[in-house]
């Protein structure tokens, strides 16, 4: 057995309440006197209040982070942090925020720490991203990585069941490519496998019970888990693909990652049998990709791109994008395959599993 396992240096707290009343002893733990509070307009009142908890150590509130990260918004979080001679920042909300957080932490050096609303996981990773010119560009730097994590389960109440489903599925994205990643080992694995269980089997409870507060904590933690995984391995096809088609055609990210996951998954599912064992006991299915689509019909997330806005007439320029970037993924990437995956999940029906569905990519 070879391997290499690196882990991130944040650290966790995770309990009902904690946004208010462990935020600031983390600020302060971390010698920080001026924050940078980072939200987006739609999660501004969920900031001010961590920010009012905060009192001196707050600089002020930024509440202008978008999806996909623009570049002019991160300009402008940039120009504010130097603004207000803050030390450090604290996003606080889903992806996007975390995302300018990053983006801030990457371009100043300054520490940032994550109040998460959503569960997406990005906030256990150092990927940033950063759109312009009509696309998405990502990268990976330690210096983006949130020092402190703080998981209030009472914040995601308010979430919508629909936007709860699209957010935990992104987060299970993460897992799925953890587990056929070429750069993963047996603790990532068993950190994927638990993540996805724990994440599937709480979004279940969530559409039933969205004020079912356990349900809430334990998606968090799969979320924990999920987004840890990303942290410590290489991206393959799924997020390579959803990444065009949130910075290229602008359509939403978490709600893409939940209609492309079954179809990425079922294209590699003959290239990558360890991954889908795993997949398999965690969702406790034997056709994993279809449990995934099922889940999402199951809970009233969308299952197809044609849903989410995008044209027929996009696949194909989709297709060479994703194609024409080299990464790591479990099974050769080719204009005709993307393309196979892309119109299948496009028209929302059934995917497959199996050396047979993965031929049928092929075109």
């Amino acid at each position: 057995m070879n391997f290499t396992y690196e882990a991130g240096p944040a650290r966790v707290v995770l309990r009902p309440g904690a946004a208010v009343t462990a935020t600031a002893h983390e600020v302060e733990r971390l010698g920080l006197r001026r924050v940078l509070v980072i939200s987006g307009a739609r999660g501004a009142d969920v900031a001010r209040r961590v920010a009012d908890s905060l009192g001196p150590l707050c600089a002020g509130l930024h509440d202008e982070a978008r999806m996909h990260v623009p570049a002019q918004v991160a300009d402008r979080a940039v120009e504010v942090a130097r603004e207000t001679g803050a030390d450090g920042c604290v996003a606080v909300g889903g992806g996007s925020a975390t995302g300018l957080g990053k983006m801030v932490a990457l371009r100043t050096g300054l520490p940032l720490l994550a109040v998460p609303t959503t569960y997406s996981g990005s906030e256990m990773t150092p990927v940033w991203g950063l759109t312009e010119h009509g696309g998405k560009r990502t990268g990976r730097d330690p210096a983006v990585l949130p020092r402190s994590v703080v998981y209030d389960p009472e914040l995601t109440l308010s979430l919508p069941v629909g936007l709860s489903v699209t957010s935990g599925v992104n987060a299970v994205a993460h897992a799925v490519e953890a587990l056929y990643a070429p750069d993963g080992n047996p603790l990532v694995s068993l950190m994927a496998e638990e993540g996805v269980r724990a994440m599937t089997s709480a979004l279940a409870v969530i559409a039933e019970r969205p004020s079912d507060l356990e349900a809430r904590g334990r998606a968090l933690y799969g979320a924990w888990l999920c987004g840890s995984c990303l942290g410590a391995t290489a991206m393959g096809l799924h997020h390579k693909l959803c990444h065009v088609l949130g910075g290229t055609f602008g359509l939403p990210h978490a709600e893409t990652h939940t209609v492309v996951l079954p179809y990425v998954l079922a294209y590699n599912a003959p290239a990558a049998p360890e991954a889908v064992r795993s997949l398999r006991r965690a969702l406790g299915a034997e056709d994993a990709p279809l449990a995934l689509w099922n889940l999402a019909g199951r809970l009233g997330a969308p299952r197809s791109l044609a849903r989410l806005g995008l044209k027929e007439s996009d696949l194909a320029v989709a297709a060479e994008r994703a194609a024409g970037q080299g990464y790591a993924n479990p099974r050769e990437v080719t204009v005709e395959g993307v393309l196979g995956v892309l119109r299948a999940a496009y028209e929302g029906e059934a995917p497959g599993a199996g050396e047979s569905a993965g031929a049928a990519f092929d075109g």
